[in-house]
């Protein structure tokens, strides 16, 4: 990999960029992160980054306004200290999820796209974004990434013959076909109803999972409230205990460890799209490093992404 190109890990994804770092053999920007007393950031860029392409890594996961911020931050120092070209990596896209309009509400998504579009990147990585749509609030080029290959290798020794994978709603469904394919399982998803931020309503399972062990998977465990509601409609259904479950995000927020620790799961398996902290010892990571890295290093030679297997999962998936 050429030298001009360099790695800039924000602090929600520090983890992250000092692991693609090291596969790539390329250095990191040392920067410094300064909070005023009023609450205010600033960042400064301590190495030489000028004439550089510089990959900005920084998930934009809780407290999402403040590492959003961090990252047009990072990147308008980078741009003031002379960089060729910025490219953010954001392996956990916040407001992703909120990609429709109902009554008055606000559109976050489409907010969130304008405010990262400010920072003036040549393009963007996201790792399984909530909704590929979300593209469309995007004037700056997107690359989808998927976690699904590693995930699906992560679990495959704990799974059998009886196994089914399982969408916990129908969102998910195109991401249980990437997953089912890959396995050479079949296919299940929940009926699901949001009922609030938190709560859902289940209407039943579509697929027999009568007598199977299911993998529930999904791109984010936020509250639990999701999963909680897909192992009880599960296990009305026949499903076999205990279940396992995949998720690329875990977020882990609020009451989320209580629910997992009540579901009796037999495994979970994540990705470090998010740090876990405190680390919860129950839950199996698998690092999104290499695709990062992969994607890195073929942007950086003007290579297609299309044949790459993280894309490509994705592709297929859809």
């Amino acid at each position: 990999m050429p030298q001009h190109e360099m790695i800039l890990a924000g602090s929600a994804s520090e983890h992250l960029g000092r692991a693609v770092s090291e596969l790539l053999g390329v250095p990191v920007v040392g920067k410094e992160l300064r909070r005023f007393p009023d609450g205010e950031m600033q960042v400064e860029v301590i190495d030489q980054v000028r004439g550089s392409d510089v990959f900005i890594l920084q998930a934009t996961s809780p407290p999402v306004e403040a590492h959003t911020m961090e990252l047009l931050l990072m990147a308008d120092a980078c741009r003031r200290g002379g960089a060729r070209r910025l490219v953010a990596v954001i392996p956990y896209l916040g407001y992703a999820r909120q990609d429709r309009r109902t009554g008055c509400k606000s559109l976050g998504g489409r907010v969130a796209a304008d405010l990262i579009t400010t920072g003036r990147f040549e393009r963007l990585m996201l790792v399984d974004v909530h909704t590929p749509a979300i593209e469309g609030f995007f004037s700056t080029p997107i690359e989808h990434l998927t976690a699904v290959p590693i995930l699906a290798n992560a679990v495959s020794h704990r799974l059998g013959q009886h196994s089914i994978v399982v969408a916990p709603d129908f969102g998910a469904v195109k991401l249980a076909r990437a997953y089912a394919r890959l396995l050479g399982l079949p296919i299940a998803f929940v009926q699901k109803t949001r009922l609030d931020g938190e709560a859902v309503a289940t209407h039943g399972v579509v697929g027999d999972v009568r007598g199977r062990a299911p993998l529930i998977v999904d791109d984010m465990l936020s509250t639990g409230g999701t999963l909680a509601a897909a192992v009880e409609a599960l296990r009305a259904a026949g499903a076999l205990a205990p279940v396992g479950v995949a998720v690329t995000h875990a977020l882990l927020v609020g009451s989320a460890r209580e629910v997992l620790q009540s579901l009796g799961l037999s495994f979970i398996a994540t990705t470090d799209t998010v740090p876990i902290q405190p680390p919860e010892p129950s839950i199996a990571v698998a690092s999104v490093a290499p695709i990062i890295a992969t994607a890195i290093r073929r942007t950086s030679r003007d290579e297609s992404l299309l044949d790459s297997p993280a894309a490509k999962s994705r592709t297929h998936g859809e």
